[in-house]
């Protein structure tokens, strides 16, 4: 059987396309080991990459803040055509495009049956939860690649239901295996609703789509808060009031100049743990961000914690933020009884009603994350750019599928 081709991460700020063996129909070795069940997966199907995404997520690991080995195969967010499918495999056929949720799921556990696929018991032996191509996630290779494997696919796989519509669509579709729905749930924990004002942090690619889920939801306004000028334009490309952070000045006074008050109904983290004090030249501040929102958010808030935060970071500013330890104003949050949620997005929650906007053309999420196509080849200037802070969404499109 023909190679793979897959990128891999090299140590800090590099990554490279590689050749690896074919996919089996196989779970990882240290997943079937360290849980003690078969590794043989009938369960499974191979599909051949029609689109691949670029994520910031991934970023983290290529920049040397987490604890990722050279040679971690890179991807966990997944749009792919069926070309093998294991004995087991029911419900799926040969030819079918499907969207992958980056969580791992059996859909057999506890976790599973609840509803909870982001924390699923029995697809990583080192804790609760697994994805594609990710540091501490079970070992599982990478979906920025030719081909990969995904387990037990009857449950894990949304079919799109017509090839052509879904070929037409596909830069949209691309986006419901981690962003959209990421998006979305940061928005809906959060508490958006009809009218509701709403605080954004971070224009990267899911805080632009919590923007526009949040929207979705019937927001009456919606800021986003960056420092980078041209990710703050695409946020007002679709509508979005913004605050520009660089200046340095108070958040509460920004969002009072544009509701007329200093806080808002709901807010969102969608920056994470490497987040920056306010100012064109602040240093990293991990809880920043954390601190913000509870400062903005009315009383009695949600807020949705999308953006990511690790249990260890080898470049943290401090030995307690290597361990996951940032200064948190809890006291604050507890004063004002916030409700936080936190965690992987539980994407099979969303991604088939997410879905059915899109291909009724009433979500055009590409455009709001200023979508663009690029070849597995250039994935590593991709992600160079992408660090950089290019306000695009880079989209891997191996097999030049994506019309």
């Amino acid at each position: 059987m023909a190679d793979n081709r897959v990128v891999v991460y090299k140590g800090p700020g590099e990554v490279a396309v590689e050749s690896i063996e074919y996919p089996k129909l196989e779970l990882p070795a240290e997943v079937a080991s360290g849980l003690g069940i078969k590794r043989a997966a009938p369960h499974a199907v191979i599909l051949k990459l029609v689109t691949s995404n670029i994520c910031g997520s991934d970023q983290h690991m290529v920049r040397g803040r987490t604890t990722a080995a050279i040679g971690q195969t890179l991807g966990h967010e997944i749009t792919g055509e069926i070309v093998e499918i294991g004995d087991d495999v029911l419900f799926h056929e040969v030819g079918d495009i499907c969207s992958v949720p980056f969580n791992i799921a059996c859909g057999r556990c506890r976790m599973c049956n609840e509803g909870k696929t982001g924390i699923c018991l029995n697809v990583n032996p080192a804790r609760a939860g697994a994805a594609y191509g990710y540091v501490d996630m079970g070992g599982w290779i990478g979906g920025q690649a030719e081909y990969v494997m995904v387990p037990f696919a009857d449950f894990n796989l949304l079919k799109f239901p017509d090839r052509d519509q879904a070929l037409e669509k596909i830069l949209d579709l691309t986006m419901l295996s981690d962003i959209f729905p990421t998006g979305y749930h940061g928005a809906y924990t959060a508490g958006v609703t009809t009218g509701s004002t709403v605080y954004v942090a971070g224009a990267g690619p899911v805080g632009l789509a919590a923007a526009y889920s949040a929207q979705l939801l019937g927001a009456a306004t919606v800021i986003v808060g960056d420092m980078n000028a041209d990710r703050l334009e695409q946020a007002a490309s679709f509508g979005c009031a913004t605050a520009d952070l660089s200046t340095g000045d108070a958040l509460a006074d920004i969002i009072a100049d544009i509701v007329g008050e200093p806080e808002v109904d709901a807010a969102i983290d969608a920056v994470g743990f490497e987040a920056r004090g306010h100012g064109r030249d602040a240093a990293e501040q991990p809880a920043t961000v954390l601190n913000d929102i509870m400062d903005v958010a009315r009383a009695g808030a949600s807020l949705g914690i999308p953006g990511l935060y690790v249990t260890g970071d080898p470049g943290a500013v401090d030995d307690a933020a290597k361990q996951g330890q940032i200064g948190v104003r809890l006291g604050l949050g507890w004063a004002k009884s916030h409700t936080f949620v936190t965690g992987q997005c539980p994407v099979k929650q969303y991604n088939r009603q997410l879905m059915n906007l899109i291909l009724a053309d009433k979500a055009h999420i590409a455009d709001a994350v200023n979508a663009k196509a690029i070849s597995l080849d250039e994935a590593p200037e991709s992600y160079a750019a992408f660090d950089q802070g290019a306000a695009t969404k880079y989209v891997i499109d191996p097999h030049g599928m994506v019309r």
